[in-house]
């Protein structure tokens, strides 16, 4: 099982960042996926999740600000990032967990928000 980001970068605060995952080695039109984040000095947190079906859960400081999405065709999923702050700099991670107990993490891809 390999998952693999992409989109992260440096933007100004408001701006706006598209990540992608990509995964493999998964069913992946029946797998959960979702996108966590690490600042610096801070433990790993939950950004937002999407259910096999679509279903979707954000934490409450990204709610209505940042939209995940899946492409089943591609195993792709997405997190739509808008009106970013400088909280919102960390290390984003894509997870999915196969089985359980079995955890499986991307590389992590920086995102930067900062004049």
């Amino acid at each position: 099982v390999q998952l693999v980001e992409s989109g992260g970068g440096l933007v100004q605060p408001g701006g706006s960042l598209r990540l992608s995952c990509s995964a493999s080695g998964i069913v992946f039109r029946l797998s959960a996926l979702s996108w966590y984040r690490q600042a610096p000095g801070k433990q790993r947190e939950l950004v937002a999740e999407i259910s096999h079906l679509g279903r979707t859960n954000y934490a409450d400081s990204v709610q209505g600000r940042f939209t995940i999405s899946r492409d089943n065709a591609a195993k792709s999923i997405y997190l739509q990032m808008d009106s970013l702050k400088s909280e919102d700099t960390a290390v984003y991670y894509c997870y999915t967990q196969p089985q359980i107990g079995d955890h499986v993490w991307g590389q992590g891809t920086q995102v930067t928000v900062s004049s």
